[in-house]
């Protein structure tokens, strides 16, 4: 087989699958697909897994336990043979939401412009840490009680550098979720006359300072902010936005 001078990576078939790649960079990958049949199979079932997540959102019909089974089976297969671990992430969240009947308008366009954030694009980081928030309560229905964990662990697996709790703070859970560029974490956290939040933390392969911002998704509400390649999310439901952004705030001073 002839080597291309461009080779087609990860990076390309995730582009590809994400459909953000230029007609000729399209039109490469497919030439290379057509020359690597065990990859071409993989990428044409991670399609039809995306397309029938994309009808089942636009329907708002959720999918029979059976096919949702399925999906799931062929995501967490594709998860461990290869890397495109950013699309394959959102659909299962996706799938997840889909077998519980929880598709709405709120996955589907769940970010409303509010005036606190109005011109300000909402960050795709952003975006994951509700998806992670709403998993996460999820998983606490399925399985509740806490999980043991120590934050050095968490520091070292995802090489993120975590803010200082408060001491009133109970630390509940941690989950380690794949991401664009590396390992992201999310902490659920209970102060101790307080609602029940998760801080949400990845790495965004761009440096920039930005300060403290609301977004909101229906009830929740997240505080983020960024600090060199590490961005943080605070996501909380039916509480005081003010609140939350002072929370963000004193979190976000101890990463100085």
């Amino acid at each position: 087989m002839t080597q291309h001078p461009d080779p087609i990576g990860e990076v390309d078939i995730h582009a590809y699958l994400d459909e953000q790649l230029l007609p000729q960079r399209r039109i490469e990958v497919e030439a290379y697909l057509s020359q690597t049949p065990e990859m071409a199979a993989r990428v044409m079932a991670d399609l039809r897994v995306r397309d029938e997540l994309r009808l089942a959102m636009r329907t708002m019909e959720p999918i029979g336990r059976g096919r949702t089974r399925n999906s799931a089976r062929v995501l967490e297969q594709a998860l461990r043979n290869r890397g495109r671990i950013v699309l394959l992430r959102r659909a299962a969240v996706i799938a997840a939401f889909v077998s519980l009947g929880w598709v709405a308008h709120s996955v589907v366009n769940p970010f409303a412009v509010t005036p606190v954030v109005a011109s300000v694009p909402t960050p795709t980081f952003v975006r994951e840490a509700m998806l992670a928030h709403a998993t996460t309560l999820v998983r606490e229905k399925v399985h509740p009680g806490a999980t043991p964990f120590a934050m050095d662990d968490v520091r070292e697996a995802t090489g993120i550098a975590l803010p200082a709790f408060p001491p009133n703070w109970t630390l509940l859970d941690s989950q380690i979720f794949p991401s664009s560029f590396g390992s992201s974490v999310e902490i659920a956290v209970k102060p101790r006359n307080g609602e029940e939040m998760t801080l949400y933390a990845a790495k965004t392969g761009t440096f920039a300072v930005q300060r403290v911002t609301l977004a909101h998704s229906g009830k929740a509400v997240a505080a983020y902010w960024q600090i060199g390649e590490a961005a943080y999310a605070l996501v909380s439901e039916g509480g005081n936005s003010d609140e939350l952004t002072e929370a963000a705030g004193r979190l976000a001073k101890t990463l100085y």
